[in-house]
């Protein structure tokens, strides 16, 4: 039985659909639909059926899936531990796409200096997907912003930082009052779909802010960069790489005690990694507890003049 096809009918299955499937193996739709058909002829049985879009699972595939996820682990294990007998397998780790450039890489770069054979997968993708991606097995660990439900029974949940909630606002604004801003100016909203957006969402509705609404998208950094132009205002986690960036704006404190956005671990206690998850799990301790020293958290207002960009700050 081929491996590739076998690895393409679960992630059919996590997916839902060829078209995200495909952009998961990164290839074409018609090339995961082959697969598909490849090993639904080896086992002489329908796997999944289409609806539209998006596909579900047939009896047959239903009854294999689990099998299927157990073969592709005990594959990634056998690699890994011919090449190291001492490492249990490959880390496949899910990271929320905001820390792939503020928090992962310090991370990596310690845990790499305790494992320096470690082989780890990373995957991207927002914060709801991963923890469901961890919790079916197909990840090892994730680090995400705390979901709004209850993690799995199979996983644990470790959070290592918090953000508050803060307008952000061009520096020519300084001193401005935070719900005056937001009813006043034009509102950048942070997208809904993602934890920090429906945290800024649940603040207006609750103070019955109705904010003149510009656009929404989801990127902190794109939102700063729109702040910084002077495009309006925005309601976002106190994330460190926005005033890491040369970028003409300012922070101001929400009156009282500000929402705020956990960022954390989410890791399944069945995996063979689990040694190596909590390795990650300590050196991601020691690099948001050395980021919490130099300003990670709740600030108060501050403008940065214009200058050279950092890097990391996307």
């Amino acid at each position: 039985m081929n491996l590739e096809f076998l690895h393409s009918f679960v992630t059919v299955a996590d997916a839902g659909s060829m078209a995200q499937a495909a952009r998961r193996l990164d290839i074409t739709p018609a090339a995961v639909a082959a697969r598909l058909h490849a090993l639904e002829a080896e086992l002489g049985t329908p796997l999944i059926q289409r609806a539209g879009r998006s596909v579900r699972l047939t009896e047959a595939g239903l009854k294999i899936l689990e099998r299927a996820r157990g073969l592709l682990r005990d594959l990634r294990d056998l690699r890994a531990m011919a090449h190291d007998s001492k490492l249990p397998g490959e880390l496949r780790l899910g990271v929320f796409s905001s820390a792939l450039t503020s928090v992962l890489p310090p991370v990596l770069r310690r845990l790499y200096q305790r494992h320096p054979e470690l082989s780890v997968f990373v995957s991207p993708g927002s914060s709801v997907d991963l923890c469901d991606r961890v919790a079916t097995g197909e990840l090892d660990a994730a680090i995400v912003v705390e979901p709004q439900f209850v993690v799995a029974k199979n996983c644990e949940w470790h959070a290592l930082t918090e953000e508050p909630l803060v307008v952000v606002a061009p520096a020519a604004l300084a001193g401005g009052e935070a719900h005056v801003l937001l009813a006043r100016e034009p509102y950048i909203r942070y997208d809904r779909m993602s934890v920090g957006g429906q945290l800024a969402d649940r603040y207006l509705r609750d103070h019955d802010i109705r904010p003149r609404q510009r656009l929404e998208i989801d990127s902190l950094a794109a939102i700063a960069a729109l702040v910084d132009q002077g495009l309006g205002v925005a309601l976002l986690p106190d994330w460190p790489p926005l005033w890491s960036g040369g970028l003409d704006i300012v922070r101001i404190p929400l009156p009282g005690r500000a929402p705020v956005r956990r960022i954390g671990i989410v890791m399944a206690l069945q995996s063979p990694c689990v040694p190596l998850a909590r390795s990650l799990l300590q050196e991601a301790q020691v690099v948001l507890d050395a980021a919490a020293g130099h300003g990670w958290g709740r600030r108060e207002q501050q403008s940065r003049p214009r200058g050279p960009r950092a890097a990391g700050a996307g």
